[in-house]
């Protein structure tokens, strides 16, 4: 009898320290994904709970402010189902909106966001809690752009600008040409002698109207916070056509030989079989978009301020123009019409082996094999203004350097789809490829951009 008692008094501390140590496991693992800062009239909430097995016996999401709280979300028992994450069996993720609809006494100025959950250890018997926060601020109000500048004159092909005000100052803004954005910069960053920049709410953004757009593309402003509030503008334009050049290209055996092998030795995007011919067009094509994908990429590399200086571009008059920007080429073997693309740029030869100076002053942010582009370099400017230099027998920089207007930065060559020795030259606005020809004309940079910055 004395066992049996000593036995059940060693099962009952045994249970007790068993129930007491799992209050000691760990807790569900919270995270608060969105929003980061602020909240809107209607801001999705996005929630991650962390639990074996995505255990979790309930969840709460609590909005606080001046002193009130409001249940934006609550839910006791088993979370599973739709809250699961395919990708993450541990997880669940929770979204929901948080607005005036949830919360009626929504209004401006700081708030905080409570997520709690709780689950289940030791066969449902104890529950573990966690809780997290994040304060942020309400802002309900949209925000206000209006242009500042005037007379906005914009070429098929071409760049334009457009100085406006913005505010708040923090908030996403710029100019959205038919479904492109394009990026607005604080004028202070603009190294224009004369220039006012007392005004914080000041922004200039470089935008295009690209070659395939019509010529009757929707053009405004926008502004965009983080609480999801936007604002939109109008500002007077004026677009005009550009006739296209359309080109026939012979492509030889002797050209397949030489450039198909070569291309394909240097990259892995595209796998291309079969005759060289049929190869060609893919690499012309599929490879083509590919690499213009990733030369847009390098917008997002830009820099802040204006790094190029100067009334005008390197226009390169040293070199013959072999073929202009957007020429419409049909490419024709043995006879039969095989494919047809868009040439976005200035091809301009000399002599093989030409030193290729920087366009402008500005940070490299790519020098290196580029598909069709062969040994390329692309040199930022700021405010996503940057320049191309392609088919490059080799490279002089690399990314990260700085560079001069007038600064060697390679020779030209005939690396990549380059029929012969010459530079493949084109200017980007905001990763699009646009006609140089405007950047290399100090009258447009005068008035197409000075004039606006100063305000005249």
């Amino acid at each position: 009898m004395r066992k049996l008692v000593v036995l059940l008094v060693l099962l009952v501390l045994a249970a007790l320290g068993t129930y007491v140590g799992a209050g000691f496991l760990a807790p569900p693992g919270l995270a608060i994904v969105k929003p980061e800062r602020f909240v809107g009239a209607a801001t999705p909430v996005e929630v991650h709970v962390e639990a074996p097995g995505g255990a979790v016996s309930s969840l709460k999401i609590e909005f606080e402010q001046n002193g009130a709280r409001t249940d934006v979300f609550s839910v006791a028992g088993p979370l599973t189902g739709a809250l699961a994450d395919p990708a993450q069996p541990n997880r669940l993720r929770l979204t929901r909106p948080v607005g005036r609809e949830q919360v009626p006494t929504l209004a401006n100025g700081p708030a905080r966001l409570i997520v709690t959950a709780v689950r289940p250890v030791l066969f449902g018997l104890r529950q573990i809690e966690a809780r997290t926060t994040r304060d942020v601020v309400v802002r309900l109000d949209p925000p206000r752009v209006s242009v500042a500048s005037t007379h906005h004159f914009i070429n098929l092909g071409g760049s334009e600008a457009v100085v406006y005000r913005v505010t708040p100052s923090d908030v996403q803004s710029g100019v959205i040409v038919g479904d492109l954005e394009y990026p607005g910069f604080p004028i202070a960053g603009a190294t224009v002698p004369g220039l006012d920049v007392s005004d914080p709410s000041m922004r200039v953004a470089f935008f295009a109207l690209l070659h395939d757009q019509p010529l009757n593309t929707p053009m405004h402003l926008f502004a965009r916070d983080e609480a999801g509030n936007t604002a939109r503008g109008t500002f007077d334009y004026r677009t005009f056509p550009k006739p296209f050049k359309q080109s026939r290209i012979e492509i030889t055996d002797k050209l397949l030989e030489r450039v198909v092998p070569a291309i394909l030795a240097g990259t892995t995007e595209v796998k291309p079989t079969g005759a060289l011919v049929e190869q060609f067009v893919v690499l012309n094509g599929d490879l083509r978009r590919r690499n213009a994908e990733k030369i847009a990429s390098f917008a997002r590399q830009t820099a802040p301020e204006m790094l190029w200086q100067g009334a005008v571009f390197h226009p390169f008059t040293n070199s013959s123009a072999e073929s202009a920007f957007a020429d419409r080429r049909t490419y024709f073997y043995q006879g039969k019409e095989i494919d047809k693309q868009v040439h976005l740029g200035f091809d301009l030869a000399s002599y093989a082996n030409t030193p290729i100076v920087a366009a402008n002053r500005g940070k490299v942010v790519f020098a290196e094999e580029l598909g069709i582009y062969g040994t390329c370099v692309i040199i930022d400017h700021g405010m996503g203004v940057q320049s191309l230099y392609a088919h490059l027998s080799s490279a002089g920089v690399k990314a990260g350097d700085q560079v001069d207007k007038g600064q060697t930065i390679g020779r030209s060559g005939m690396t990549g789809m380059a029929g012969g020795d010459h530079l493949h030259f084109t200017m980007l606005v905001n990763g699009h490829m646009v006609n140089p020809i405007e950047w290399w004309d100090s009258h447009w940079i005068e008035d197409r951009v000075i004039r606006k910055l100063r305000g005249q």
